[in-house]
């Protein structure tokens, strides 16, 4: 008999998801499946279901994942360290596939501008060929060049999924964008996972003094406890926005030497420019979707003379590097503190909460 596996479908724009079966194939050749016990809820699922994005229909959700090898479809199967891969083990792997032959890929060493990139839970149809291809399931497909990492024995991975997206998104922007140096001051605008991330691996990377500038404050609360940033203003506080950004400016001596923008809203654009020192630098991350236009004044950037930076996404190898760097996250902040379960069936509730804010990341376990 056929083994069946669950999985959560966006079928339409805007309508309630749906809780369907498959038939489990068997790990494909080069490639493999996965058991998923962790599903990461991202703000871009979120987007994703209203219809924000020009993305394929129907489709199984889920861009980040974690989960034991079920089936292998290659004797000799590695993960991208070259360990041996066995069933049983623990792994989470990269959401796309760069093509490695348009141009960005070939040329320009670009393989997150890649012009084809196929993306787990985000452009994979059910009617595009295997339709188990989202993490919101109970098994993924996961094809050759897929890029997998295994997970060292005792790994939380609650901890692990509270920045499953986040952290390689952020790898990849302070790694190889805009680096944090040593100690300069760091404004974070946002106080979602990508914020969190932000400031956490700029204390990591030697940052003198980190502020999160965000809100709601339960959020701020929930970074304070987990020991991520040094100072947390909320937004929506006294005073509302312009209060706030007030004393994130005199936190840092009147400008940062860096500042972050991972909140994904548009108008932070305009006044993130004005948090950064003379001579600084502006890092823009959150603004993954197209959320609309924005008024800024041009003269911020010529007379602070900003270096101002875009970062796109993110690599399998950036999620090896995050990865790697779990063990140093986990022993400094509090991870799995940020994360509110739900079980598969509830996807519903975790999307609410996620879009309500309720839930600073949302994981549906199986």
């Amino acid at each position: 008999m056929t083994p069946r596996a669950r999985a959560v479908v966006l079928e339409s724009f805007g309508e309630p998801l749906r809780l369907r079966e498959f038939d489990l194939p068997p790990a494909p050749a080069g490639g493999l499946t996965v058991a998923c016990s962790h599903g990461g809820v991202c703000g871009t699922d979120l987007h994703l279901q209203q219809g924000h994005l020009a993305i394929p229909t129907p489709l199984v959700l889920g861009h980040e994942g974690l989960g034991t090898v079920h089936g292998l479809g290659s004797a000799d199967a590695r993960d991208a360290a070259g360990r041996p891969l066995q069933v049983g083990d623990t792994v989470m792997w990269a959401s796309s596939i760069a093509c490695g032959t348009c141009v960005p890929c070939r040329l320009h060493r670009e393989p997150t501008l890649c012009e084809n990139r196929r993306t787990y839970g985000v452009n994979r149809p059910l009617d595009g060929g295997e339709p188990l291809s989202g993490s919101w399931a109970d098994h993924i497909v996961l094809e050759q060049g897929t890029t997998v990492v295994k997970l060292a024995d005792g790994t939380d991975p609650l901890a692990a999924m509270s920045l499953a997206c986040a952290g390689p998104t952020v790898v990849h922007a302070l790694y190889e964008r805009r680096p944090v140096r040593v100690g300069e001051t760091v404004i974070v605008q946002g106080s979602g996972p990508v914020g969190l991330a932000a400031a956490a691996l700029a204390q990591l990377a030697g940052a003198a003094k980190v502020v999160v500038l965000g809100g709601p404050a339960a959020r701020l609360e929930a970074a304070a406890k987990a020991g991520i940033g040094d100072v947390h203003i909320d937004v929506t506080g006294p005073g509302g926005v312009e209060a706030a950004m007030e004393r994130a400016r005199a936190e840092v001596g009147g400008g940062a030497d860096l500042v972050i923008e991972c909140a994904g809203v548009p108008a932070a654009v305009a006044q993130g420019l004005t948090l950064a020192r003379r001579g600084g630098s502006y890092l823009v991350i959150g603004q993954y979707t197209d959320a609309g236009d924005t008024l800024l004044n041009p003269h911020q950037i010529v007379y602070r003379q900003l270096d101002v930076v875009g970062s796109w996404a993110f690599t399998g190898a950036h999620l090896v590097e995050y990865v790697t760097l779990l063990p140093a996250l986990t022993a400094r902040f509090d991870l799995a503190s940020l994360v509110t379960a739900y079980p598969l069936a509830e996807h519903g509730a975790a999307l609410a909460s996620v879009a309500d804010g309720t839930a600073l990341k949302a994981v549906l376990t199986a």
